[in-house]
């Protein structure tokens, strides 16, 4: 019986590989045992940091909220509790880019949380 030398699939398998791993330094990007290796690990710090960059947007809107808060002679933990009491229905993006683009309206916010 011949030998199965699996054709085009293998070479197309291998390929896809490698040219996901195009940039790669040295054997990463040419040799497919290195590069198979580190395109897998490659997509699981990906899929880790999708999750990471959520978290850390969030921790920086916070941050940038809680700065603003200060600056209106509230912490962010006040402003947050008081904007809640008040109905003022606003995520922490949105609260961010306020404070940031436009001020007097983050501080008409911040007095409606004082009250």
């Amino acid at each position: 019986m011949p030998r199965v030398k699996r054709g085009f699939k293998a070479r197309r398998r291998r390929n896809k590989v490698l040219k996901a791993a195009k940039g790669y330094i040295g054997g990463h990007g040419s040799q497919f045992r290195t590069a198979r290796i580190t395109v897998d690990r490659a997509g699981v710090y990906a899929y880790r940091d999708r999750k990471v960059k959520k978290r850390e947007f969030r921790s920086l809107w916070i941050m940038r909220i809680n700065a603003a808060a200060r600056e209106n002679g509230l912490s962010y933990s006040r402003l947050i509790f008081g904007l809640k009491e008040a109905g003022v229905d606003l995520d922490r993006k949105v609260l961010a880019d306020m404070a940031i683009r436009d001020p007097m309206a983050f501080s008409q916010l911040a007095r409606l949380a004082r009250n």
